[in-house]
């Protein structure tokens, strides 16, 4: 029987990580993810993991105290936000060409400059491309439920590769709701030990890590982290249908919002969507056929799936939290799109950039987009794909 709390996003996080008790989390503070070590660091304090607690001087510091616990053998986990991300970035990588299975909350927020302490997915879109499973969480439940799953994934024989889970900041991860916590035990069962067939310490097998990789072999190394990551797309799918089994909620690489019959609909990722289905209930109201893909798993990205989902609107808008300054949209955008071209589905797409720096997003402004959709399904034209949402001036 699952037990009803009360918690912020950071809580429900630092939960996860006490049922999951990890051998090593190491981790920095930085606003808005120092919630979840600190929360951690009072479970240890208390007796109730055995988990050893690094408290390191930087956030580098703090993914290469993982790299060496999960490369020497043991299950690794911190916490981070933006700026801190940013200064993982070189061991961000080491991780995921090292194949360590290391777990992060990533609490999403602006990365600086100019400084900016308030949400939007720019941290999580600058390190898109460095071989990490990404889950995104719309709720304090999905951020708690997607740390529970995570280490099935990770672990994963087929896989082998980091994965980080990420909420908004402030948005969730300060912000109380109720939520379904898992009994320990079931939490305990579900996750498992983590026995690795190759670790430093294992002095059956003396092994090096992280050796030089020169062009005789690291174009056939990238490419098995490539293959990995595919791989990873199957496992997601059997890791949510085994947790759907303990609690009877389903997750997928989306979730289709009244997407079935709509003749229009929103693309979006994490906390935007509950905003989303709101608009889009109020629509449905007026006999608006509006719909929401929110989508999840954003790495491995689904492109078929999503683009098999989408194929039968009439007109589609992609809301991206973090612009790529590169002139075609954010990265959502593109990937969706792309998607869509391969996978030769054709529908009218168009691109809102938003939320930057912590901007407010308000009902009436995803209703205005829904508004512009319907004009574009009206007359199949679409004058600039490649838009703002809440800009002022």
């Amino acid at each position: 029987m699952s037990i009803r709390e009360r918690l912020s996003g950071n809580e429900a996080a630092a939960i996860a990580m006490k049922q999951i008790n990890p051998d090593v989390v190491a981790a920095f503070p930085i606003t808005p993810s120092t919630e979840i070590p600190q929360y951690f660091s009072t479970f240890v304090n208390n007796g109730a993991v055995d988990t050893e607690f690094v408290a390191v001087e930087s956030e580098h510091s703090a993914m290469s105290a993982c790299v060496g616990a999960e490369a020497a053998g043991g299950r690794a986990m911190t916490a981070t936000s933006a700026n801190g991300l940013s200064y993982m970035w070189e061991m961000i990588y080491i991780a995921s060409s090292m194949r360590l299975p290391i777990v992060m909350s990533l609490v999403n927020r602006a990365v600086s400059g100019p400084l900016n302490i308030h949400n939007d997915h720019s941290d999580a879109m600058g390190v898109r491309d460095a071989g990490w499973i990404m889950l995104f969480s719309e709720n304090n439940q999905e951020a708690y439920d997607n740390l529970i799953m995570a280490h099935q994934i990770a672990e994963h024989k087929d896989v082998l590769l980091p994965l980080m889970v990420c909420q908004d900041g402030f948005i969730t991860s300060h912000s109380i709701e109720n939520i379904e916590l898992i009994e320990d035990d079931k939490v305990k069962e579900f996750v498992g030990k983590y026995t690795p067939e190759h670790y430093l310490l294992n002095e059956k097998e003396p092994i090096a890590m992280g050796p030089l990789d020169l062009q005789a072999y690291l174009f056939e190394h990238k490419a098995q982290q490539a293959e990995a990551m595919r791989h990873a797309k199957q496992v997601i799918l059997d890791v949510s249908s085994k947790f759907e089994e303990m609690t009877g909620r389903h997750y997928s690489f989306f979730e289709e919002y009244k997407l079935d019959d709509a003749e229009i609909a929103i693309v979006c990722m994490n906390s935007t969507a509950g905003t989303t289905k709101f608009v889009v209930d109020a629509l449905r109201k007026k006999g608006i056929k509006a719909g929401l893909l929110k989508v999840r798993v954003f790495r491995p990205f689904p492109a078929e799936d999503i683009a098999n989902a989408l194929a039968h609107l009439k007109a589609i808008a992609v809301l991206d939290k973090a612009d790529s300054l590169n002139a075609i949209g954010g990265a959502l955008y593109t990937d969706v799109t792309s998607g869509m071209y391969v996978n030769n589905k054709q529908v009218p797409c168009v691109n809102y950039i938003y939320g930057i720096g912590g901007r407010d997003t308000k009902a009436d402004e995803i209703e205005a987009v829904f508004h512009d959709l319907e004009e574009i399904a009206n007359t199949g034209k679409i004058e600039n794909p490649y838009r703002y949402m809440g800009l002022r001036g």
